[in-house]
């Protein structure tokens, strides 16, 4: 029975001192080594170890601090400026003989753009020969009167009443001319070549046409036509009554409309309107935009940008901008390769950049790139 029991122990014991040499010899050869970690915690702060294939993937940059403006977007449309707009009134009712002019037509200040054949211009032409006549014959009758009183044979009094009437008769002239000249006729023209010329009082495009050949005007505070010059034009904005505050006259500013994609149209704020709309609580911002080419048409819809002066401010890509539970943060390196999560509070988004108010300061270094690497 001794025997039996003695075989599993000498077995046992040559099993235990053939792996002692084993791990003696392994001890003796190549040593095991254990793999650098990626990161390591200490505290509130994340080092990347030297080895760490970490340091290939981050990428680590100052923050910037400089001044830039923030735009504010509008919806808008396009405005002739009503200050370089004119209706063109008839000075008299008549019947319109022709129409020189169409639709969107270009015109020149003083171009002829309609003709009228009106009988209150007749009357005043012939007001205009009545009082020329009556002119031609009281200077007749006054240089009578001096010659009988230079031969003695006539009285003062009558010299004195032919000097007055032939006052009055220049005075009735000049009154009958003026009047046909604001009529826009000529006191010169012969007596068979006298309609209503209708005369653009501006260069500009014809917007607005309610006329025809044939057509009898009888209303002469009906507009006949409109020009509008669009060489400049209003961009308005409706602008709410919170962005009030941000906006000022002078302010640079740009708009765009979806006929010109990528196309910017620059121009200044001209004006703020002073009274809000009830219904909408928005205020008109007309942005004074230069039009040479005519591109930008009346009733454009556009959108308008407006730049508004900023402090300086610090600006972080956006990519380096991390979401942790209900707060926005970066990692900002306090040592080399050593990290530090901090909230920051934002201001505007401005492109790929995004403005810090509060957490950063201009010497910060800030990781740009696989921020969310260090992410736990």
């Amino acid at each position: 029975m001794s025997t039996y029991f003695s075989c599993p122990r000498a077995a046992a014991c040559t099993l235990a001192i053939a792996l002692a040499f084993l791990l003696g010899g392994c001890s003796r050869g190549e040593q095991t080594t254990l793999p650098t970690p990626a990161l390591v915690h200490r505290g509130s702060r994340i080092v990347v170890p030297a080895n760490s294939p970490l340091r290939q993937r981050l990428r680590v940059a100052p923050v910037m601090l400089h001044q830039a403006p923030h735009a504010l977007d509008f919806p808008a449309t396009v405005e002739a400026d009503p200050a370089h707009m004119a209706n063109v009134l008839p000075a008299l009712t008549g019947r319109v003989v022709a129409l020189k002019v169409d639709l969107g037509d270009h015109v020149e200040r003083g171009q002829l753009l309609a003709v009228i054949d009106s009988s209150d211009l007749a009357q005043a032409y012939a007001d205009v020969d009545k009082a020329r006549d009556a002119l031609n014959l009281a200077k007749k009758t006054l240089d009578r009167a001096r010659g009988v009183e230079q031969a003695g044979g006539a009285a003062v009094k009558d010299l004195e009443v032919a000097q007055s009437s032939h006052m009055q008769a220049q005075a009735e002239y000049r009154r009958a001319r003026a009047r046909l000249a604001a009529l826009g006729g000529n006191a010169d023209a012969k007596a068979d070549s006298r309609p209503m010329d209708v005369r653009a009082p501006i260069t500009g495009t014809i917007t607005a046409l309610s006329i025809a050949p044939g057509m009898f005007v009888n209303d002469p505070t009906a507009s006949l036509m409109t020009i509008a010059n669009i060489d400049k034009v209003w961009v308005t904005a409706q602008v709410s009554e919170n962005d009030l505050g941000l906006v000022a006259r002078g302010q640079a500013a740009s708009a765009s409309v979806p006929a010109y994609p990528g196309r910017l149209f620059r121009g200044t704020v001209a004006s703020i309107g002073a009274v809000l709309d009830p219904d909408t609580g928005h205020d008109k911002l007309r942005i004074a935009v230069d039009n040479a080419d005519h591109a930008l048409k009346p009733n454009m819809y556009a959108r308008a940008s407006v730049a508004v002066p900023q402090p300086a401010q610090v600006f972080v890509p956006q990519s380096a901008l991390l979401m942790n539970n209900d707060s926005t943060t970066v990692f900002v390196e306090v040592a080399p390769w050593v990290f530090e999560r901090r909230t920051v509070e934002l201001s505007y988004d401005e492109g790929h950049d995004a403005r810090v108010l509060k957490g950063l300061k201009a010497a910060d270094r800030v990781v740009v790139t696989g921020g969310v690497l260090l992410n736990d």
